[in-house]
């Protein structure tokens, strides 16, 4: 994979409103059926966020589009801007379709909640190249080892570990150096969502206890690259999903979908 070049938008002018013609790399997170023959697609962007188009005619057979604009695929894409909320697809070119990916059940749904939960958490038109890359990353990976059977646990940490670097990318990275609450490095013994972080013995109130290899994928996730995901026992990933589930709830508002099929 190639790193991502940067994205060629035109006609930006001042506070980063747009008209006319955009240009830009895009991940297809969502695609519904809307009418006759078109699609609407929730698409990711490097530098206008989360955007909705419309791709018409696309449902019919002879469509200029063929199969590009279905969800996981990674494309260049030209839109046009209107009055309307909806761009519309004018041009698309493929970057990547992750076909390995597309024919495994298991990395298919492991893309699909990667989509989903990058949909959700970045919802707005702010620009996180960051989470762009990270969602490209995460994609590829599914797609480069979609031919190893990979077993349920090892695709949960792998899930987590993506959700870990997308809280971090929200500003909302688990403090998990000292207690949340009052600093102090020994036995910290629980996780609360409150407090962000984890919290020690005396600080434990509202929290759930958090054994110590929860803990520690947890460091070792964020401090790794996203194809070096750490492995632990299925009970400590149980905790590092629910510690991110109360930190979503508590400080976005947000309710993700379990990070992977059981």
């Amino acid at each position: 994979m190639t790193p991502v070049a940067a994205v060629a938008v035109t006609h930006v002018h001042h506070h980063g409103v747009m008209s006319g013609a955009v240009k830009t790399e895009a991940v297809v997170l969502r695609s519904m059926r809307y009418g006759e023959a078109d699609r609407i697609l929730h698409l990711y962007t490097p530098h206008r966020g989360r955007v909705g188009a419309i791709a018409k005619g696309v449902r019919r057979a002879r469509s200029r589009f063929g199969g590009r604009l279905e969800p996981f695929f990674r494309l260049h894409i030209e839109l046009h801007e209107g009055r309307g909320e909806l761009l519309t697809v004018t041009g698309a070119q493929t970057v990547d379709p992750f076909v390995r990916l597309r024919a495994n059940a298991r990395a298919l749904d492991a893309a699909a909640r990667a989509c989903d939960a990058v949909g959700r958490l970045f919802e707005t038109a702010e620009p996180h190249p960051g989470v762009f890359n990270l969602l490209c990353r995460q994609l590829a990976l599914l797609d480069a080892r979609a031919d190893e059977v990979a077993e349920a646990r090892s695709a949960r940490a792998a899930a987590l570990a993506f959700r870990l670097k997308l809280l971090v990318a929200a500003g909302l990275a688990p403090q998990l150096g000292a207690c949340a609450n009052c600093g102090e490095h020994e036995h910290l013994v629980g996780f609360s969502g409150a407090a962000g972080g984890v919290v020690c013995g005396a600080c434990e109130a509202g929290s759930f206890p958090l054994q110590q290899d929860a803990h520690e994928f947890m460091t070792s996730a964020l401090a790794s690259a996203l194809s070096e995901t750490p492995q632990a026992s299925a009970s400590a990933l149980g905790q590092v999903e629910r510690a991110i589930t109360v930190t979503l709830e508590h400080h976005a508002h947000v309710r993700l979908m379990p990070a992977s099929a059981r």
